[in-house]
């Protein structure tokens, strides 16, 4: 699609227009009309050089979309970053930079802010962590929320942390792609509403905040889409009432899957738990105070290999030899393996006593689905009622982000903690470092630091004005 020059577009806009696209064939005006298009045209030379650093953003700015985008899609300039994703870490760096004074646009997909929490978790779920290490900046919980916040709580807590810092997201839009231009130095952003109207922004700066759990992970499992009975996602999982008196088979063994399984034992289903791998299964508590804020406490005097084994000393204290009812340890300690691999300890509230009284059977991998029934590994047969895949979640940035050099090919940054926050380019990412909501609310923190300060100094050279180009303009936030 050929490019349209600036100077084109300011001669649409002027109110001799009509008249100068005749002076292809000067021999049909008469010396008037010729003198007249020639002061004409010497003013427009003259607004031009004289406005030639605003010309030259224009140009860039134009290069963005080609004619005909400008005409199907509202083009809007953002004052600040674009943050996508309204969840924990979409709200904590809106509520950072509104501390800075930067101005930010945020576009969530669903229609509420935190939907994972809103629309994805059980109703039973509660912080794993104490609330003094989920809070996130600039406001603590109320101090008579119980150590523990439950779902409900957490929700609370987030709708009041939007309202305190003015955070109003543009909902229901989802990004078709975001890709970074080389010639204007700018982000666009584009984005499609549930109406299917679209829309590109154009920006400065970018920050990621879609988290590790945006897409569900779904297993190739044999027999799967010929199973009869329910198959369902811990996503759409709400509590064990539907499987009362129903044989549950919980495929994965983390802190959803665990969970559920005592959520369902407590509706007097009868689950069995698939564990193909090693666990890390620490008790939730030690002493009456928790084991997470014993290893942050450790991990301040010692190295973390010896945090590890006066964690697993203690956990066997508690819990006893969780080998024999099949929840093998790995050879890593359960910090270093979170270091390495992300991947969580799970932290028991209960499950490990219906494990030993035998109320949820742990049953090795998954042969094959048939019918009403699967086949394990180890070759046994059992009766199942229904599925429930507890098997986590994955970044969906590689889908919409066309970038290759900041963000690996499984959604993550590439550099490791804790460098991973900033790329190039104005590219932020926050919510990526498998260290919960204390991980995303630093990384909000350090990426308004870094914003605020060029925005300031930009500030104070002089103030941007943006000018309506086209007849689709584009607008100012």
């Amino acid at each position: 699609m050929p490019q349209i020059p600036l100077f084109k577009t300011l001669q649409l806009f002027h109110p001799y227009h009509s008249i100068q696209t005749e002076i292809t064939n000067p021999h049909k005006q008469n010396q008037k009309n010729q003198d007249f298009l020639s002061h004409s045209l010497n003013f427009q030379k003259y607004l031009i050089q004289k406005t030639h650093p605003l010309i030259t953003k224009m140009e860039n700015l134009l290069r963005l979309v080609d004619h005909e985008e400008f005409f199907s899609r509202r083009c809007i300039w953002v004052n600040g970053p674009v943050i996508v994703g309204a969840g924990p870490s979409g709200l904590a760096t809106a509520a950072c930079l509104r501390e800075q004074g930067v101005p930010f646009m945020l576009l969530e997909r669903e229609d509420c802010i935190a939907s994972l929490w809103q629309k994805r978790t059980y109703d039973r779920l509660k912080l794993h962590l104490p609330k003094q290490f989920c809070q996130l900046p600039k406001l603590p919980f109320p101090a008579d929320f119980p150590e523990y916040p439950s779902k409900k709580q957490f929700i609370q807590y987030l709708e009041s942390y939007a309202t305190k810092f003015q955070i109003n997201p543009r909902f229901n839009e989802c990004v078709q792609f975001a890709r970074y231009d080389e010639t204007s130095g700018l982000w666009r952003v584009k984005t499609k509403t549930s109406a299917s109207a679209e829309f590109e922004y154009i920006c400065r700066w970018l920050v990621v905040a879609t988290g590790e759990n945006a897409e569900c992970v779904v297993p190739e499992i044999d027999g799967l889409a010929d199973f009869k009975g329910d198959v369902i996602h811990a996503a759409d999982y709400k509590s064990g009432e539907k499987f009362r008196g129903k044989k549950v088979l919980v495929v994965g063994c983390g802190n959803s899957g665990m969970e559920l399984s005592l959520d369902l034992c407590n509706y007097n289903a009868s689950p069995s738990m698939v564990v193909r791998s090693s666990v890390h299964v620490l008790p939730r508590e030690i002493c009456r105070k928790s084991t997470f804020e014993l290893a942050v406490t450790l991990m301040k005097w010692l190295p973390l290999w010896l945090v590890d084994k006066l964690l697993l000393i203690l956990a066997w204290l508690v819990l006893g030899n969780i080998a024999k009812y099949g929840l093998k340890r790995p050879a890593e300690g359960p910090l270093q393996l979170k270091n390495s691999k992300g991947k969580t300890p799970v932290l028991d509230i209960g499950t490990l006593e219906k494990i030993r009284s035998g109320d949820i059977k742990v049953v090795p991998g998954i042969k094959k689905l048939n019918g009403f029934s699967v086949e394990l590994v180890n070759g046994e047969e059992h009766d199942v009622d229904a599925v429930v895949l507890a098997t986590g979640y994955r970044s969906n940035v590689p889908c919409w982000l066309q970038e290759g050099e900041f963000f690996s090919k499984n959604g993550f940054p590439k550099s490791p903690f804790p460098n991973g926050w900033k790329g190039n380019s104005g590219l932020y990412a926050v919510g990526f470092t498998r260290r919960g909501l204390s991980g995303a609310s630093s990384d909000a923190i350090r990426i308004a630091q870094d914003i605020g300060h060029v925005w300031k100094q930009d500030t104070k050279q002089k103030k941007k004005t943006t000018t309506a180009c086209h007849r689709r303009c584009i607008s100012q936030f």
